[in-house]
């Protein structure tokens, strides 16, 4: 049984997407441990303690520098005896030594085609903001593991997701989610879970 560790910073829409996939067998083979939050008023945290899973809030505020934090919530992850870390739209830069420790077995959901509208400074309404700028007819979303940089690990799973005449940022952001991000993020997960995933030289091979 795989045990996985989700980090999450908000709302917890894709965390309760792993919750539910998990719930009708879509996600096998696979329970979360503890959800952590780096804002104690995530809702996160509350659709954790409403299915009775272990929630903390380990925040920056909380300790006198970055460092601090880091180790506690290295620690934290540690502690639950995670297999696999899922950052559920979570909004902290991962310390190295996580990155390190925990190589490929750290995945993240992107909301577009990862090479477009990633890196520093893309995260949350400003990628799709961007996209419509851009005038792009695709987007979607992107499942990676994590590694040192931003947005830059293996690609696991990516799903497109058609631009429509008229959108605006919030509309392009939910059907986005619900189109992709919610499909492809307890996808990854169980084929994690089954072992259908290995790297090999910075590329995702799955098996069946």
């Amino acid at each position: 049984m795989l045990k996985i560790a989700v980090l999450v910073s908000g709302g917890g829409t894709n965390l309760q997407a792993i919750i539910d996939a998990i719930d009708n067998g879509t996600i096998t083979n696979a329970e979360i441990v503890t959800v952590i939050s780096n804002n104690k008023d995530a809702f996160a945290l509350k659709r954790a303690e409403k299915k009775g899973i272990n929630a903390q809030c380990i925040s920056p505020k909380d300790f006198e520098n970055r460092e601090l934090f880091n180790k506690a919530l290295l620690e934290g992850v540690r502690k639950s005896g995670a297999d696999l870390i899922v950052l559920a739209g979570f909004l902290v830069v991962i310390p190295k030594e996580m990155t390190e420790e925990y190589q490929n077995r750290i995945i993240n959901i992107h909301p577009s085609l990862i090479p477009s509208f990633c890196g520093k400074g893309f995260y949350g309404l400003k990628v799709h903001e961007e996209a419509l700028k851009r005038g792009v007819k695709v987007t979607g979303a992107t499942c990676h593991f994590v590694d040192a940089g931003t947005d830059t690990g293996p690609i696991i799973l990516q799903k497109a997701v058609e631009i429509k005449q008229g959108d605006t940022p919030k509309e392009l952001q939910l059907r986005v989610m619900e189109e992709a991000e919610w499909k492809i993020m307890p996808k990854a997960i169980d084929l994690i879970a089954n072992g259908r995933v290995r790297v090999e030289d910075g590329r995702v091979i799955i098996t069946e």
